[in-house]
């Protein structure tokens, strides 16, 4: 079993990879393997709405959008972090998670997943609600925690000072490992997920 955390924030070893890391250290704990993923300072566009995923199973923008679509067979769940910019996640990782959920979806759903937030003060319930959405189209189990999952700080040893925001990263780590084991489980004993009905769109203005 393996866990996918993609670090959003520019700052390669900042606040939101300090809440990373301490989940990745308990996922292995727990005998859950998982790799940090980080975006990067460079820009990541957004969906340009070309169509050319529906007809090639890639993003037109060759970046690592597609490189990450390519590995995802080789993830069972997903972590996505990121900073409180404005009340919202980093445009980097919203332009990321745009094209790869639009082009990958389908390669998502079943596997557990779950938002983790790094704000100095406020805004980490907006950001964490806005990232808990691309989960919950995907019909992607949202794994949770004793509380929001959220870290407070302004530097990673700000960060390192808070307890419970650091303890809630490791509940999340546990509750993950827990549910990809009872998957695994439920797998081995041949149970299924569900068959999914042929999407029907309602389109509001006729």
């Amino acid at each position: 079993m393996k866990v996918l955390l993609i670090n959003g924030s520019p700052n390669e070893r900042g606040c939101t990879y300090t809440a990373l890391a301490e989940i990745a250290e308990t996922l292995k704990e727990e005998g859950v393997q998982s790799e940090i993923l980080w975006l990067g300072k460079k820009p990541v566009s957004g969906c340009i709405a070309c169509g050319y995923c529906r007809e090639h199973g890639k993003c037109a923008i060759d970046d690592k959008v597609n490189e990450t679509l390519a590995r995802l067979d080789g993830f069972d769940g997903l972590i996505v972090g990121s900073p409180v910019y404005y009340a919202g996640p980093s445009g980097q990782i919203t332009s990321f998670l745009d094209r790869l959920f639009y082009t990958g979806g389908a390669k998502m759903a079943g596997k557990p997943a779950a938002a983790v937030v790094s704000c100095r003060r406020g805004g980490a319930s907006a950001a964490f609600d806005r990232l808990n959405k691309y989960f919950m189209m995907n019909c992607m189990p949202v794994v949770s925690s004793q509380y929001w999952n959220q870290v407070h700080g302004n530097l990673p040893e700000e960060v390192r000072e808070d307890k419970e925001g650091l303890q809630t990263m490791r509940t999340l780590a546990r509750e993950m490992a827990w549910l990809l084991k009872c998957i695994a489980a439920g797998r081995a004993e041949g149970v299924q997920r569900p068959v999914a009905e042929p999407k029907l769109r309602t389109n509001f203005i006729r």
